[in-house]
């Protein structure tokens, strides 16, 4: 198989001189917004956005709407991808999905959690979720809410749903667009 490589350059342009692309879809609940803010201040940049360059010389996003968006005044990484737009629209239905194929492996992730240590509330919260330990989930309401003056009322409890799926692909779609949404989700085959 020949695999091409599209990326044509890097560019470090103003966030805000991005075009967000019309068909993104998805959404950034409050507690990724808060999880990215700690990674960024915290690291920095550490990943490119991904766009193309349309007929006018502009850049419209394939991927990274959310780091435009969290800092549009800033010099941000962005690969120039040479990709038509139904391409570009391709890779705007499948990155996030993608990835969300990915297994974990337990055993690895908590050694990795024990090393990684955070000052930034919403960081901290994806942390706990990633290890298991997530205080909303345990009634403990939203502790990137409440850094901000917002409190949320506390979950009277976890619930469990489990939902009939007809074939293996409805049940990777719904799991992605809950998990999109912010919902702890499982994959279970029964």
């Amino acid at each position: 198989m020949h695999i091409r490589d599209r990326i044509k350059e890097l560019r470090r342009v103003p966030a805000k001189s991005l075009r967000p692309n019309p068909r993104n879809w998805r959404t950034h609940p409050k507690r990724q917004q808060e999880a990215l803010r700690g990674v960024l201040a915290e690291i920095g940049y550490a990943d490119a956005l991904l766009a193309r360059e349309l007929e006018d010389g502009s850049l419209e996003l394939i991927d990274g709407h959310l780091r435009a968006e969290t800092t549009p005044e800033a010099l941000v990484p962005v690969l120039v991808l040479d990709v038509s737009a139904e391409e570009a629209a391709k890779l705007l239905a499948v990155l996030d999905p993608l990835a969300n194929l990915a297994g974990k492996n337990e055993d690895v992730l908590r050694d990795l959690l024990s090393d990684v240590e955070t000052a930034h509330p919403g960081l901290q919260t994806l942390l706990d979720e990633l290890a298991g330990d997530d205080p909303a989930a345990n009634g403990g309401g939203d502790a990137a809410g409440e850094a901000d003056g917002e409190s949320e009322p506390p979950l009277p409890d976890v619930f469990q749903i489990v939902v009939q799926c007809r074939d293996e692909d409805q049940q990777r779609e719904l799991f992605e667009r809950l998990t999109g949404e912010g919902f702890s989700c499982r994959l279970v085959n029964l």
